[in-house]
């Protein structure tokens, strides 16, 4: 018996996760997305995982590519999500609305984000509709400071410190 995919969804909503923007570029072409299935696995050697569905520009950029960065948003960024997730009428290029920077991969990371993760491909999953990937993170960048956009019961959050 197959769990019916809109119980997952909405038993999902309890999870709060951040919000990320994976990117990836491929000879003339580059695509993002919003992203917040994404974990760090390993610290040595540096690791991290995303999940992304298979039909998308995204993916196709990541398999072709062997790479991706990682932007984690901020408070702030709400709107470069819901550019990044197709909440906003979308333009050919999403990236013709935000400035960008490269790091090692090529692969382009959102200007303005809490931190960066430049990474490539070590391994491949298949995990139904999507791809598992695992990645070695080949550089990093990041302060630890600013208020991370949060992503909770359909709707963005903000992070309040408990006393």
């Amino acid at each position: 018996m197959t769990l019916d995919p809109e119980s997952l969804r909405s038993a999902m909503r309890a999870w709060s996760a951040g919000v990320t923007v994976v990117a990836a570029a491929h000879e003339n072409d580059r695509h993002g997305m919003t992203v917040n299935s994404f974990t760090s696995i390993s610290l040595d050697p540096a690791l991290i995982t995303i999940s992304l569905q298979k039909n998308t520009r995204t993916h196709d950029l990541v398999m072709k590519s062997r790479a991706f960065g990682l932007t984690i948003l901020s408070t702030e960024q709400k709107h470069i999500s819901d550019l990044f997730a197709g909440r906003l009428p979308e333009s050919e290029d999403r990236f013709s609305q935000v400035q960008t920077e490269t790091l090692l991969t090529g692969s382009p990371l959102v200007t303005g984000g809490l931190s960066w993760m430049d990474c490539r491909v070590v391994h491949t999953y298949d995990a139904g509709m999507n791809t598992l990937f695992v990645a070695e993170v080949v550089a990093a960048r990041g302060i630890g400071e600013g208020e991370p956009l949060i992503y909770h019961n359909r709707d963005y959050w903000t992070l309040a410190k408990l006393k």
